[in-house]
């Protein structure tokens, strides 16, 4: 038996009858080889964790564009919060870690520079519309290793598509990134907010913090509760009614006072200029993309304007600026 297998067989004993079996899981799109040592779920982890697009995640927004400081979120460290959080609920209720922490770990890849602002501009330009979610699953299919995907199994996948709060993901670990990653954005960028100096802990209503608590801390430590207390046992990932609500109502806060405040939001429409501006000059130049884009319209059907928004959303915030500088910035003269 090998190593991979004995994994496998503890799964079965030891998880939840509701959570997903390595052993089950659907077959790749592109037939391989089981690995020797790791179950499927584990080896998607791993791919994820070793692409390029999850390293430049390092260096794209959160919230906070350009912030003056080292202590705010990037979209990477967002990334690893989610993590922490949907493996922390996932271990309390016997759930796959494995595929939790692969979906947690691709369901920002798609993310554009300069956080939603890059989202929202680009779906705007691009006749066929951009969402990150679609264009996470986008990068693992397609993008990544220059035009031959990750080649993932279904289930994380699905998780990724669907972590949206419309989304409806197919299994248990699905459902807790989904829940991990709002408990997770919320709760830091209250805390990212607090430390810019746009909101105190007194500016949050009173009747939000009575249930969920009087810090971040505290109100992490009352979701991830609520969540295992009232899943436990059961065949869906649940929330106590006045928890839920009370997260929803903080969600609205935020976006009334912090996502669209003016001190985060000061530089977005320098951002949303330079985006166009790059969509519009790639899109006339096609020949200056890189070799594996060009080939992805001229041999793989892909269009020009989804092959432009896949080159610009994989940029970092600071490749676009330099980009942009590039293209559109004179240089200085050097006279000797």
């Amino acid at each position: 038996m090998t190593i991979r297998e004995q994994v496998e067989a503890m799964e079965e004993s030891t998880l939840s009858e509701y959570a997903s079996l390595s052993k089950n899981a659907v077959e790749r799109d592109v037939f391989e080889e089981f690995c020797d040592i790791r179950p499927v779920y584990q080896r998607d982890r791993d791919r994820i964790l070793h692409s390029k697009s999850f390293r430049r995640l390092k260096d794209k927004t959160q919230v906070f564009l350009s912030p003056q400081g080292d202590h705010y979120r990037t979209r990477l460290t967002h990334t690893l919060e989610v993590s922490q959080t949907a493996r922390t609920i996932a271990k309390a209720l016997r759930l796959n870690e494995d595929l939790v922490e692969a979906i947690a770990l691709g369901h920002d890849l798609g993310h554009t520079p300069f956080g939603h602002v890059g989202e929202h501009i680009l779906n705007i330009i691009c006749p066929e519309g951009f969402k990150h979610y679609e264009q996470s699953v986008r990068v693992v299919e397609i993008l990544e290793k220059k035009g031959e995907g990750l080649n993932l199994t279904r289930e994380v996948r699905d998780g990724i598509l669907n972590h949206k709060s419309t989304g409806n993901p197919s299994t248990l670990e699905g459902k807790v990134v989904q829940l991990s990653d709002k408990i997770s954005y919320i709760n830091s960028d209250m805390d990212d907010a607090e430390r810019a100096g746009i909101l105190t802990e007194e500016d949050i209503p009173i009747a939000y913090r009575e249930i969920l608590g009087f810090s971040t801390k505290e109100r992490l430590n009352t979701l991830i509760h609520d969540i295992i207390r009232n899943s436990m046992g059961q065949p869906d990932i649940i929330m106590s009614l006045d928890v839920r609500q009370a997260m929803r109502d903080l969600r609205k806060f935020m976006f009334e006072n912090v996502y669209t405040n003016p001190a985060a939001k000061s530089e977005e429409e320098k951002g949303k200029r330079l985006l166009r501006e790059l969509y519009e000059y790639y899109s006339n130049h096609l020949e200056e993309l890189p070799e594996e884009y060009r080939n992805m319209i001229a041999h793989k059907g892909h269009s020009k304007s989804r092959v432009v928004c896949d080159y610009i959303a994989g940029m970092t915030d600071q490749y676009a600026i330099s980009q942009f500088q590039e293209l559109f910035i004179p240089n200085s003269w050097n006279i000797i």
